[in-house]
């Protein structure tokens, strides 16, 4: 017997069995599994954006109070004088 026909006759023998039984509530804790996912899904969802919101404000009033476009006054070189 060739490997490839060994293997088809593994196979074979393995779709033959039954198959094992799933459990009667399966489908129940599939689905309460899957609300918790999708519930921490969405708070997780809610909490970025609300990190996201507050990182925007708080960069806003940090660019209104230190208007960092503006260029500052140098301090280091002294006055000029008329030559």
């Amino acid at each position: 017997m060739s490997a490839p026909d060994r293997k088809e006759d593994e196979v074979r023998r393995m779709l033959e069995l039954r198959p094992a039984p799933l459990p009667v509530d399966l489908a129940a804790r599939a689905l309460v599994r899957g609300e918790r996912q999708l519930r921490r899904h969405n708070t997780w969802r809610a909490v970025l954006w609300t990190v996201l919101l507050v990182a925007a404000i708080a960069f806003t009033v940090w660019a209104l109070a230190a208007e960092p476009w503006v260029a500052r006054p140098s301090q280091t070189t002294p006055p000029s004088y008329d030559w």
